[in-house]
């Protein structure tokens, strides 16, 4: 008969799986770094505009899919719209994602995108929509939008039909984002001759950190043969997981090739993010309290401050 009294307690050096998950011995000095290993700068509360217009055109590019563009462009824009800027998002991927992020119906569309690049008679104010937050505007895709890389081949300066059709708004708007298709075609070409700055959503993953090198060199050709003006405002860290080594080392690797051009501010991996897409709003109304709406707010601001300085924010 086996003896009375609490049964002890196995010894196990690996954790079960409902243990916390152990972070690594951090310094004090260590501590302090934020997630991309540089001390977070104190970042100003931009200015309020006296009024609108005069945008800043910003393409989110990156030729591989599922890296966080769309999620990026929904978010950063609306972030923007509660600082007090104007706000207008183009939905120029044929996936039409960012438009059904916003709650649209892609089969619901009379005009879109690709009427206003292929049909001379239709105008800006006919195509653009209301994206159901306060501030933001939505030019809006569908598949449709598919077969304007076939057509355009043959239009006379093919490259510059976007920034064409989107003159009117600059005058309209603080900031136009441009959600470009994950490729590096005559489209994402588009956008970038349009652009006066492009931000480079970058998920926290090996794979996406080999691509980056042929992306910059898209950007450098556009920058010297069609747009001398682009500029690269700043690499985003997406679907960040601090918790693992491979993504402090992605950060790490990326940190040290692009230097202050990657911003500070992190974008950490949430399920919020996907539960905000099916509600077909930003996470800082359908979360407005969560890490990953803070983060959208931050990362706001510090674009802000690099457009308004021309300088990213030191450490």
């Amino acid at each position: 008969m086996p003896p009375r009294g609490p049964v002890p307690t196995p010894h196990r050096d690996e954790p079960l799986l409902n243990d916390p998950i152990p972070f690594p011995d951090v310094t004090p000095a260590e501590a302090k770094l934020g997630p991309t290993g540089r001390p977070m700068p104190v970042i100003p509360e931009p200015k309020p505009v006296a009024s609108h217009g005069n945008a800043r055109i910003i393409s989110m590019c990156n030729q591989k899919g599922g890296v966080g563009k769309t999620t990026t462009t929904i978010n950063l824009g609306a972030a923007l719209a509660e600082l007090g800027r104007k706000v207008l998002l183009v939905d120029f991927d044929p996936q039409g994602s960012l438009s059904v992020g916003l709650g649209l119906n892609p089969h619901e569309m009379d005009l879109t995108v690709y009427n206003l690049l292929m049909e001379p008679d239709v105008t800006f104010d006919e195509v653009v929509v209301p994206s159901g937050v306060p501030g933001v505007d939505l030019l809006p895709s569908n598949i449709d939008l598919s077969a304007a890389e076939v057509q355009l081949v043959h239009e006379v300066a093919r490259e510059q039909t976007l920034q064409r059709v989107l003159e009117p708004a600059v005058s309209q708007y603080d900031v136009i984002l441009i959600d470009c298709q994950p490729s590096l075609g005559l489209l994402t070409v588009n956008a970038l001759t349009a652009s006066d700055g492009v931000i480079v959503p970058l998920e926290c993953e090996y794979f996406a950190l080999r691509g980056v090198a042929l992306l910059k060199t898209t950007i450098d050709k556009v920058k010297q043969r069609l747009n001398p003006r682009l500029h690269i405002d700043g690499v985003l860290g997406t679907m960040f997981d601090g918790r693992t080594l491979h993504s402090r080392e992605v950060m790490d690797r990326l940190v040290q090739a692009w230097g202050d051009t990657v911003f500070h501010t992190v974008i950490r991996r949430t399920v919020k993010f996907s539960d905000s897409t099916v509600a077909g709003e930003p996470i800082t109304s359908y979360a407005s309290s969560s890490p990953g709406a803070e983060s959208y707010r931050q990362l706001a601001k510090e674009v802000l401050a690099r457009v308004e300085t021309g300088e990213p924010a030191r450490s």
